[in-house]
């Protein structure tokens, strides 16, 4: 108790860091499910010819599953410019923001390698 004020002090709490620990829990992890969430709808298009979570079943394809994202981006940025040739992912990697690309990286990132 204050003996000024005559009112409590409580050690290490106050409302705002209760009230900013609330937001977190409350806000954060929906957004985090989110993005995780974002990741995986938008790589489900790549599941025709990479494989179910970036896992081919045969050996054309080459596996995304565990790449990282970084290696991943480079990659998308250069079907995108034309560096690197190719059938469809040219034409695929258009028509993705960059956000989604990141998403999709990130998504694939966390996936176990086959």
């Amino acid at each position: 108790m204050n003996a000024t004020t005559g009112t409590r002090r409580h050690r290490g709490t106050s409302v705002f860091s209760l009230c900013l620990g609330v937001s977190v829990v409350a806000f954060g992890l929906p957004a985090l499910a989110q993005d995780i969430n974002t990741g995986r709808n938008l790589a489900a298009t790549c599941a025709s010819c990479h494989g179910t979570q970036g896992r081919p079943r045969g050996t054309v394809m080459p596996p995304l599953a565990g790449m990282k994202s970084g290696v991943m981006l480079e990659l998308l940025a250069d079907y995108r410019s034309g560096r690197q040739p190719g059938t469809v992912m040219p034409q695929i990697v258009k028509g993705y923001s960059e956000a989604q690309l990141r998403a999709i990286a990130a998504y694939f990132e966390a996936q176990a390698r086959p």
